[in-house]
């Protein structure tokens, strides 16, 4: 019989993504409804989550719903899948998409000069801890949170797809975050532990690691909010990025299709850049 490629095994799939209301999830979501998938979108905040799915319904006609849940809350997790699992059915496919940055766990300079050592809370001495464990908590534990009980459905049936948010700043940390950098490579490593610790029960563990997409967490650094052009910041990742552009959240869709899909069976362990070409240029 003749092959054919599609992402026509994904229809009918129940997949919980959380941070499924935020800029890069609303993208991922729509893909995702775009090839027949029943989407569970998980918020913080029911309102949100809920008028996410009623937007997938609306659009393209599938089963969606919203469901608020705290990633880092493990009791707020197993309530949301038992309502996942009267409604839908098993869990299929989890997509960790919680995270992002905050000014408090941001310095303000790039490197510790011999001329700047008068202002040394303006870099990592200033750096509160209160904000550098909430960005950590947020982007890992809120990973391995919901992983951990989510997750559960698919040891049951011996089959399913965790895709984990990694970031550029896993592969190359970037100045001024810290604690982003840290939370994004500790996800690369978790996603390679648990994709061989899965591996025998038909669980593929991968990851996505977008490049530089304007989202609420990152915009302040990237854009001016008078001017509206680049900031000094904003410049540098342009000429940082062969492409020369920052990316559209839809352009991840692709990648996650792929590495969700059936065509990618025997792909485990990895964290695929999206990125412009950033991770491959030298600068030079």
């Amino acid at each position: 019989m003749k092959k054919t490629y599609s992402f026509n095994d994904l229809q009918g799939k129940v997949v919980v993504i959380t941070g499924g209301s935020g800029v890069i999830g609303d993208a991922i979501t729509s893909g995702l409804a775009a090839v027949g998938c029943r989407v569970v979108v998980l918020d913080l905040f029911q309102d949100k989550a809920e008028a996410s799915a009623q937007k997938l319904n609306t659009e393209y006609g599938i089963d969606a719903i919203g469901l608020a849940a705290n990633v880092l809350d493990k009791a707020s997790l197993i309530a949301a899948k038992a309502q996942i699992n009267q409604q839908f059915g098993k869990i299929d496919i989890l997509i960790n998409c919680a995270g992002g940055n905050h000014p408090k766990a941001t310095t303000q300079l790039e490197q510790i000069l011999p001329e700047n050592l008068n202002e040394l809370e303006k870099g990592f001495f200033g750096l509160e801890l209160e904000g550098f464990r909430s960005v950590f908590d947020l982007n890992f534990m809120g990973t391995l949170l919901p992983t951990l009980v989510l997750a559960t459905d698919m040891i049951e049936q011996q089959k399913g797809v965790i895709l984990n948010i990694s970031s550029m700043n896993a592969f190359r940390p970037l100045t001024k975050i810290p604690a982003y950098s840290a939370a994004k490579a500790a996800i690369n490593n978790f996603t390679e532990w648990l994709s061989t610790h899965f591996a025998r029960m038909n669980i593929r563990v991968n990851a996505i690691a977008p490049g530089f997409f304007l989202t609420n967490q990152n915009r302040f650094l990237l854009i001016d909010e008078k001017t509206g052009e680049f900031t000094p910041r904003g410049q540098k990742v342009m000429n940082g990025t062969p492409m020369g552009r920052f990316g559209e959240p839809e352009e991840l869709c692709g990648t996650v299709l792929y590495l969700l899909s059936d065509i990618s069976a025997f792909v485990t362990g990895v964290v695929i850049p999206v990125d412009g070409g950033f991770n491959s240029f030298s600068g030079v």
